[in-house]
């Protein structure tokens, strides 16, 4: 047995004895992922099986305001301070979102995503109409409801508990050291506020990230390990997808090995959690896709990411049930 075939198996039988990975062993992992990343990948995925069985996790969201951000975040096609030409309409009305919960339902989503551009709610009419949403697309079907909308206040996470909505999503993006370099319209820390606020109203946390933004390997595990902090359950990784007119526009995405390095070290520091591969993975790990899954992850977001189209949900249904996944 080679060196890192060695230290990979050392780090997870510690792993699956219920131990924790540490940043250093993080850091060898990738080290030695680069020269064995199949056997990393292998490893991880044992490590999910153990904790988190056979049982695949689909969400799926819809954008219900699109565009004209105030925020800058540099990578996104809804910021208001770019023009790249995405489509852009007020909040959709609650029954219209109903119908598209209901077809995501159809196509095997288990949960569904409500989301907002935009910093937070501050029209008190449009608030209401996303708390009406979230009553109907509980009452009316299977769904469990999420909501990413911003930064919100206390009375409002409060609220949309009460209407039904179980999750609230919040995305770290990168590292705490990293984050001005993307936005600076608000702040990592507010990001952190928020997510204490929302774990003390007595909802579940949805936070990840976005892997190819610029950011280093430190960057990397940062996000990782400040995850494991705050003991974040469900983690959604994005992979960098260029979008014309915006200051990243012409950033290169991460090659698929780098890209499955992390998803697997990210299961040995997340052993637990539901880690769903989300926007970007059709461009950035091409036909590399069902490798992600075999990296240790066991969600997807299915049907599409917002503004940009995903390939059709059956292909992703049928690529977990190959994989011996149970949906």
């Amino acid at each position: 047995m080679n060196q890192d075939i060695a230290l990979i198996t050392e780090y997870m039988d510690k792993v699956l004895e219920g131990g924790e990975i540490t940043r250093e062993m993080a850091e060898k992992l990738l080290d030695c992922g680069k020269r064995e990343p199949y056997f990393l990948i292998a490893s991880a995925d044992r490590i999910r099986r153990t904790f988190c069985g056979d049982e695949m996790h689909f969400c799926s969201d819809v954008n219900a305001r699109s565009g004209r951000c105030s925020e800058n975040c540099r990578f996104c096609a809804q910021s208001g301070w770019y023009n790249t030409g995405v489509k852009e309409y007020p909040l959709r009305r609650p029954e219209e979102l109903l119908k598209e919960a209901r077809q995501a339902e159809a196509y095997g989503a288990e949960r569904f995503g409500i989301v907002t551009s935009g910093r937070g709610q501050t029209d008190p009419k449009q608030f209401e109409s996303i708390v009406e949403t979230v009553r109907l697309v509980t009452q009316h079907t299977g769904l469990s409801v999420c909501c990413s909308l911003g930064l919100l206040t206390d009375e409002q996470l409060k609220r949309l508990k009460e209407a039904g909505c179980e999750r609230i999503h919040c995305n770290l993006e990168t590292s705490r050291d990293y984050f001005s370099e993307i936005c600076t319209t608000h702040t990592y820390d507010e990001k952190m506020n928020h997510i204490r606020r929302i774990h003390a109203a007595g909802l579940d946390v949805c936070s990840g990230g976005i892997f190819g933004l610029g950011e280093t390997e430190k960057d990397r595990l940062d996000m990782a390990f400040a995850l494991k902090e705050r003991d974040i359950r469900s983690v959604p990784l994005n992979i960098f997808n260029p979008i014309p007119g915006t200051p990243m526009g012409e950033t290169k995405p991460p090659q698929p090995l780098e890209i499955l390095r992390y998803f697997a070290v990210y299961r040995f520091i997340l052993p637990h959690a539901i880690i769903r591969v989300c926007a970007g993975r059709e461009g950035g790990l091409r036909d590399m896709q069902s490798f992600a899954l075999a990296a240790g992850l066991n969600g997807a977001m299915i049907g599409g990411y917002l503004t940009i189209a995903g390939r059709p949900p059956e292909k992703d249904k049928q690529m977990a049930r190959d994989l011996g996944r149970v949906l």
